[in-house]
């Protein structure tokens, strides 16, 4: 008997009374990049949800490991495509293309879903139609150990102003599920984009009317893993700028909304600044000096930050071994 997962949906009050609608089909769309280790256990996870998949389209991002035999035996069971390496944005967009149900979901080929995933998806579309995005909260896996949900503590999802939430950084659970005339109506992701291409995407959809709402209970597990400061995380830092810089050259902002989103891109800026310094310090690069002497004397950073900058840059040694210590049990998402 299917649960009801009403008690949990959160979502914005619609513009218009809507009435219940029938429970849309979901094709779960699986992006795999050197993914041999995982993609299996998401695969198994999409089949066994409690209400199937319309489909399940798997497209191999030009791996060199063993993707394509990881996912053989599943073959007859899901759509499978293969193509030159172009990026999660660039995966996702043509496995989108070739999915034909109502919403696409995406699942990381890293990540699994819990198997009431589909049934509490399709039972919030039903009763709110107008929604565009769909998602769920998610357990974070560490290390193989389940430590928090994604939406926990500072981590919120926004019912009220959407608009203004989206400028200010990713409320969307990564795992959601997209109408898929939609997505491909505003062109799916920005494969120019190599990181961060879904926070771009939500932007552009909740810009131009697209509202999100949520089932309230984690009914996926997010991945990450424990490893030393690496330049994804550097290139995730700079992916928020370039994403940033994107939306605030758009024409179709308020006065406060395009306030709203030059604070944020400061923010990122100062944050990126930070994460390539802190990289080049762990790294021992000739360039480490000069980019925490460039914090140390750039605007927007507190007193404190400026001078573990100026210490760093002075004694790089001594900063170095520290940093690393921290560093080692930082936690960081494998494949893309």
């Amino acid at each position: 008997m299917s649960r009801d997962f009403s008690e949990s949906f959160l979502a914005p009050a619609p513009a218009a009374p809507v009435d219940l609608g029938p429970t849309p089909t979901f094709s779960i769309v699986i992006a795999a990049y050197q993914a041999e280790q995982f993609v299996a256990g998401a695969i198994e996870s999409a089949l066994a949800q409690t209400v199937p998949a319309h489909e399940i389209v798997v497209c191999d991002d030009g791996s060199s490991d063993g993707t394509a035999k990881a996912v053989e035996p599943y073959r007859d069971r899901i759509v499978f495509l293969q193509k030159e390496n172009g990026g999660e944005g660039s995966a996702k967009n043509a496995a989108a293309r070739a999915a034909s149900g109502d919403f696409v979901a995406l699942l990381d080929a890293d990540d699994t879903y819990l198997p009431e995933r589909l049934d509490a998806l399709g039972q919030l579309a039903a009763a709110r139609p107008d929604l565009d995005i769909v998602t769920t909260d998610a357990l974070v896996e560490a290390d193989g150990e389940r430590t928090r949900r994604v939406y926990a503590g500072a981590s919120r999802f926004e019912v009220d102003d959407q608009r203004t939430a989206i400028l200010q950084g990713n409320f969307i659970c990564g795992h959601c599920a997209i109408r898929r005339e939609a997505f491909l109506a505003a062109g799916g992701f920005d494969e120019s984009i190599r990181y961060t291409a879904d926070w771009d995407c939500w932007i552009r959809l909740i810009l131009a009317g697209a509202r999100v709402g949520l089932v309230h209970e984690p009914l996926s597990v997010y991945r990450i893993w424990a490893g030393s400061l690496s330049s994804s995380r550097v290139a995730y830092a700079k992916g928020h700028v370039q994403t940033l810089e994107k939306a605030v050259a758009r024409d179709d902002l308020s006065p406060d909304e395009q306030a709203v989103v030059e604070r944020s891109l400061a923010r990122r800026r100062r944050s990126a600044a930070l994460t390539e310094a802190e990289a080049a310090l762990a790294a021992g690069d000739r360039e480490a000096r000069r980019l925490l002497l460039g914090v140390a004397v750039g605007r927007g950073f507190s007193a404190r930050t400026r001078l573990k900058a100026v210490t760093a840059a002075i004694a790089p040694w001594a900063s170095r071994r520290a940093f690393r210590r921290r560093a080692g049990s930082r936690l960081q998402r494998p494949g893309y």
